[in-house]
Protein backbone atom coordinates (compact mmCIF):
# COMPACT_ATOMS: atom_id res chain seq x y z
CA UNK A 1 0.00 0.00 0.00
CA UNK A 2 1.41 3.52 -0.93
CA UNK A 3 -0.29 6.41 0.85
CA UNK A 4 -3.61 5.15 0.80
CA UNK A 5 -3.57 3.44 -2.27
CA UNK A 6 -3.54 -0.08 -2.05
CA UNK A 7 -2.65 -0.79 -5.61
CA UNK A 8 -2.01 0.67 -9.16
CA UNK A 9 -4.89 0.25 -11.19
CA UNK A 10 -7.41 2.59 -11.88
CA UNK A 11 -9.59 3.86 -9.38
CA UNK A 12 -12.64 1.60 -8.27
CA UNK A 13 -11.05 -1.44 -10.43
CA UNK A 14 -9.64 -4.74 -8.88
CA UNK A 15 -6.98 -5.40 -10.96
CA UNK A 16 -5.93 -4.81 -14.89
CA UNK A 17 -6.00 -6.66 -18.19
CA UNK A 18 -3.97 -6.00 -21.34
CA UNK A 19 -4.91 -7.30 -25.21
CA UNK A 20 -1.85 -8.02 -27.07
CA UNK A 21 -1.51 -8.90 -30.36
CA UNK A 22 1.71 -10.37 -32.22
CA UNK A 23 3.41 -10.26 -35.33
CA UNK A 24 1.13 -7.30 -37.13
CA UNK A 25 -1.20 -9.64 -39.57
CA UNK A 26 -3.86 -8.74 -41.31
CA UNK A 27 -6.80 -9.85 -39.08
CA UNK A 28 -5.15 -7.38 -36.02
CA UNK A 29 -6.06 -4.64 -38.30
CA UNK A 30 -9.64 -5.81 -39.87
CA UNK A 31 -10.83 -7.74 -37.45
CA UNK A 32 -9.33 -6.79 -33.87
CA UNK A 33 -9.35 -2.89 -34.36
CA UNK A 34 -12.68 -2.78 -35.50
CA UNK A 35 -14.00 -4.98 -32.46
CA UNK A 36 -11.93 -2.90 -29.94
CA UNK A 37 -12.89 0.34 -31.07
CA UNK A 38 -17.16 -0.83 -30.94
CA UNK A 39 -16.06 -1.61 -27.05
CA UNK A 40 -13.95 1.87 -26.19
CA UNK A 41 -11.08 -0.52 -25.88
CA UNK A 42 -7.38 -0.12 -26.36
CA UNK A 43 -4.72 -2.70 -26.97
CA UNK A 44 -0.61 -3.45 -27.85
CA UNK A 45 0.09 -4.84 -31.21
CA UNK A 46 4.01 -6.12 -31.17
CA UNK A 47 4.87 -5.54 -34.93
CA UNK A 48 8.49 -6.63 -36.38
CA UNK A 49 9.92 -3.57 -38.63
CA UNK A 50 12.10 -6.13 -40.93
CA UNK A 51 13.17 -5.76 -44.76
CA UNK A 52 14.13 -2.97 -46.99
CA UNK A 53 10.17 -1.60 -46.98
CA UNK A 54 10.11 -1.32 -43.16
CA UNK A 55 8.65 1.90 -43.28
CA UNK A 56 5.75 0.70 -45.66
CA UNK A 57 5.27 -1.76 -43.37
CA UNK A 58 4.86 0.40 -40.17
CA UNK A 59 2.57 2.76 -42.23
CA UNK A 60 -0.84 1.34 -40.99
CA UNK A 61 0.00 1.32 -37.55
CA UNK A 62 0.73 4.67 -37.46
CA UNK A 63 -3.13 5.69 -37.78
CA UNK A 64 -3.15 2.95 -34.85
CA UNK A 65 -1.08 4.65 -32.32
CA UNK A 66 -2.75 7.80 -33.04
CA UNK A 67 -6.29 5.76 -32.36
CA UNK A 68 -4.90 5.16 -28.38
CA UNK A 69 -3.07 2.00 -29.02
CA UNK A 70 0.15 1.09 -28.21
CA UNK A 71 2.62 -0.17 -31.32
CA UNK A 72 5.40 -2.66 -29.59
CA UNK A 73 8.67 -3.62 -30.34
CA UNK A 74 8.94 -7.40 -31.35
CA UNK A 75 12.45 -6.96 -32.87
CA UNK A 76 13.13 -6.62 -36.22
CA UNK A 77 13.84 -10.01 -37.53
CA UNK A 78 11.79 -12.27 -34.72
CA UNK A 79 14.52 -14.68 -33.73
CA UNK A 80 13.17 -17.65 -31.98
CA UNK A 81 15.19 -21.01 -30.56
CA UNK A 82 16.91 -23.46 -33.40
CA UNK A 83 14.48 -26.00 -31.43
CA UNK A 84 11.78 -24.61 -33.82
CA UNK A 85 14.15 -25.12 -37.13
CA UNK A 86 15.67 -27.67 -39.19
CA UNK A 87 18.78 -25.24 -39.67
CA UNK A 88 21.13 -23.95 -36.59
CA UNK A 89 21.21 -20.38 -38.50
CA UNK A 90 19.70 -17.50 -37.86
CA UNK A 91 18.37 -18.81 -34.24
CA UNK A 92 18.99 -17.88 -30.77
CA UNK A 93 21.31 -20.42 -29.43
CA UNK A 94 23.67 -19.08 -32.28
CA UNK A 95 23.13 -15.61 -31.37
CA UNK A 96 24.62 -13.17 -28.30
CA UNK A 97 23.74 -10.03 -26.69
CA UNK A 98 25.48 -7.56 -28.91
CA UNK A 99 22.97 -9.43 -31.54
CA UNK A 100 19.72 -8.98 -29.58
CA UNK A 101 21.34 -5.78 -28.41
CA UNK A 102 21.12 -4.72 -32.42
CA UNK A 103 17.89 -6.60 -33.02
CA UNK A 104 15.81 -4.85 -29.57
CA UNK A 105 17.38 -1.51 -30.38
CA UNK A 106 16.98 -1.13 -33.54
CA UNK A 107 13.59 -2.67 -33.72
CA UNK A 108 12.68 0.67 -31.44
CA UNK A 109 14.54 2.69 -33.72
CA UNK A 110 12.45 2.24 -36.87
CA UNK A 111 8.67 2.17 -34.69
CA UNK A 112 9.86 5.42 -33.37
CA UNK A 113 10.69 6.95 -36.41
CA UNK A 114 7.68 5.87 -38.14
CA UNK A 115 5.72 6.69 -35.69
CA UNK A 116 6.88 9.63 -33.46
CA UNK A 117 3.71 10.28 -32.05
CA UNK A 118 4.09 7.33 -29.39
CA UNK A 119 5.87 8.28 -25.84
CA UNK A 120 7.13 5.13 -25.30
CA UNK A 121 6.62 1.56 -25.92
CA UNK A 122 6.96 -1.77 -24.52
CA UNK A 123 8.59 -5.06 -26.55
CA UNK A 124 7.70 -8.64 -26.71
CA UNK A 125 9.85 -11.91 -26.75
CA UNK A 126 9.61 -13.62 -30.10
CA UNK A 127 8.02 -17.19 -29.20
CA UNK A 128 8.45 -16.05 -25.99
CA UNK A 129 12.15 -16.85 -25.71
CA UNK A 130 14.76 -14.48 -23.28
CA UNK A 131 17.89 -16.05 -24.26
CA UNK A 132 20.33 -16.39 -26.78
CA UNK A 133 23.64 -19.61 -26.63
CA UNK A 134 22.90 -22.52 -25.22
CA UNK A 135 24.76 -24.59 -22.66
CA UNK A 136 26.88 -23.35 -20.24
CA UNK A 137 27.08 -20.15 -22.33
CA UNK A 138 23.41 -19.35 -22.49
CA UNK A 139 22.23 -16.22 -21.66
CA UNK A 140 19.29 -14.00 -20.41
CA UNK A 141 18.59 -11.16 -22.60
CA UNK A 142 16.17 -9.56 -20.21
CA UNK A 143 18.64 -6.92 -19.53
CA UNK A 144 18.86 -5.77 -22.68
CA UNK A 145 15.30 -5.04 -23.13
CA UNK A 146 15.60 -3.19 -19.78
CA UNK A 147 18.47 -1.05 -21.35
CA UNK A 148 15.49 -0.11 -24.26
CA UNK A 149 11.58 -0.36 -22.50
CA UNK A 150 9.88 0.49 -19.80
CA UNK A 151 8.46 -3.48 -19.79
CA UNK A 152 8.52 -6.29 -21.80
CA UNK A 153 5.88 -9.27 -22.77
CA UNK A 154 6.91 -12.98 -21.95
CA UNK A 155 4.63 -15.93 -21.11
CA UNK A 156 4.01 -17.39 -17.68
CA UNK A 157 1.21 -19.68 -16.22
CA UNK A 158 0.00 -17.00 -13.70
CA UNK A 159 -0.77 -13.15 -13.58
CA UNK A 160 1.21 -10.50 -12.87
CA UNK A 161 1.45 -9.73 -9.34
CA UNK A 162 2.09 -5.23 -8.98
CA UNK A 163 4.09 -5.65 -6.42
CA UNK A 164 6.55 -8.69 -7.33
CA UNK A 165 6.56 -8.67 -10.83
CA UNK A 166 9.60 -8.45 -13.09
CA UNK A 167 8.09 -5.60 -15.74
CA UNK A 168 10.94 -6.46 -18.14
CA UNK A 169 10.08 -10.29 -18.68
CA UNK A 170 5.95 -10.19 -17.62
CA UNK A 171 3.72 -13.34 -17.92
CA UNK A 172 1.14 -13.12 -20.32
CA UNK A 173 -1.77 -16.61 -21.52
CA UNK A 174 -1.37 -17.30 -25.10
CA UNK A 175 -5.18 -17.80 -25.73
CA UNK A 176 -5.04 -19.03 -29.03
CA UNK A 177 -8.30 -21.53 -29.87
CA UNK A 178 -9.79 -20.56 -26.53
CA UNK A 179 -13.15 -19.89 -26.49
CA UNK A 180 -15.19 -16.48 -24.80
CA UNK A 181 -15.95 -18.20 -21.14
CA UNK A 182 -12.00 -19.65 -21.09
CA UNK A 183 -10.69 -15.85 -21.80
CA UNK A 184 -13.25 -14.58 -19.21
CA UNK A 185 -12.29 -17.14 -16.54
CA UNK A 186 -8.39 -16.06 -16.66
CA UNK A 187 -9.38 -12.26 -16.36
CA UNK A 188 -11.73 -12.84 -13.75
CA UNK A 189 -9.18 -15.19 -11.70
CA UNK A 190 -6.99 -12.24 -11.69
CA UNK A 191 -9.62 -9.95 -10.49
CA UNK A 192 -9.91 -11.60 -7.79
CA UNK A 193 -6.78 -12.17 -6.76
CA UNK A 194 -5.83 -8.12 -7.58
CA UNK A 195 -3.64 -8.74 -10.41
CA UNK A 196 -2.72 -7.74 -14.10
CA UNK A 197 -3.45 -10.60 -16.73
CA UNK A 198 -2.03 -10.27 -19.95
CA UNK A 199 -3.62 -12.22 -23.13
CA UNK A 200 -1.57 -13.04 -25.87
CA UNK A 201 -3.71 -13.52 -29.36
CA UNK A 202 -1.75 -13.82 -33.15
CA UNK A 203 -4.91 -14.02 -35.33
CA UNK A 204 -8.70 -13.54 -35.36
CA UNK A 205 -10.16 -15.78 -37.41
CA UNK A 206 -6.54 -16.41 -39.55
CA UNK A 207 -3.80 -18.57 -38.81
CA UNK A 208 -2.95 -21.52 -36.63
CA UNK A 209 -2.79 -19.74 -33.50
CA UNK A 210 -6.31 -17.97 -33.76
CA UNK A 211 -9.08 -16.92 -31.83
CA UNK A 212 -12.38 -16.63 -33.47
CA UNK A 213 -14.14 -13.23 -34.24
CA UNK A 214 -17.00 -14.36 -32.26
CA UNK A 215 -15.08 -15.40 -28.96
CA UNK A 216 -13.15 -12.12 -28.99
CA UNK A 217 -15.80 -9.60 -29.36
CA UNK A 218 -17.30 -11.30 -26.98
CA UNK A 219 -14.86 -10.75 -24.38
CA UNK A 220 -14.71 -7.62 -25.76
CA UNK A 221 -18.17 -6.85 -24.95
CA UNK A 222 -17.26 -8.39 -21.71
CA UNK A 223 -14.87 -5.94 -20.74
CA UNK A 224 -16.59 -3.06 -21.84
CA UNK A 225 -19.48 -4.04 -19.58
CA UNK A 226 -17.45 -4.68 -16.69
CA UNK A 227 -14.66 -1.50 -17.20
CA UNK A 228 -16.07 -0.23 -13.91
CA UNK A 229 -14.05 -2.72 -11.99
CA UNK A 230 -11.57 -4.13 -14.86
CA UNK A 231 -9.32 -1.64 -16.41
CA UNK A 232 -8.13 -2.72 -19.57
CA UNK A 233 -5.05 -0.51 -20.89
CA UNK A 234 -2.40 -1.35 -23.17
CA UNK A 235 0.58 -2.84 -21.77
CA UNK A 236 2.51 0.17 -21.57
CA UNK A 237 -0.02 2.16 -19.34
CA UNK A 238 -0.26 -0.25 -16.94
CA UNK A 239 3.97 -1.02 -16.86
CA UNK A 240 3.68 3.06 -16.24
CA UNK A 241 1.27 2.79 -13.08
CA UNK A 242 2.85 -0.30 -11.52
CA UNK A 243 6.30 1.55 -11.83
CA UNK A 244 4.77 4.76 -10.24
CA UNK A 245 3.23 2.61 -7.75
CA UNK A 246 6.44 1.43 -6.57
CA UNK A 247 8.92 4.53 -6.78
CA UNK A 248 5.75 6.07 -5.18
CA UNK A 249 5.85 2.86 -1.87
CA UNK A 250 10.04 3.36 -2.24
CA UNK A 251 10.13 7.15 -1.36
CA UNK A 252 7.02 6.38 1.36
CA UNK A 253 9.43 3.76 3.24
CA UNK A 254 12.40 5.98 2.75
CA UNK A 255 10.96 8.74 4.11
CA UNK A 256 9.74 6.61 7.25
CA UNK A 257 12.99 4.84 8.63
Amino acid sequence: MTGGHPHPWREGCEGAVSLTFDDGMPSQLDRALPILSENGLHGTFYVNPRGPDWRGMLAPWNAVADAGHEVGNHTVNHPCSCAFKETRTDCLETMTLDDMEWEIGEGRRRISEAIPGQVDFTFCYPCYHAHVGEGPARRSYVPVVARHHIAGRGKGDFANHPLTADLHHLYSFPVERQARSGMIGLVEEAMHRGQWAVLTFHGISEGHLSVTEADFSGLCGYLREHRDRIWTAPVVAVARAVRDWRSAASEQSGNAS
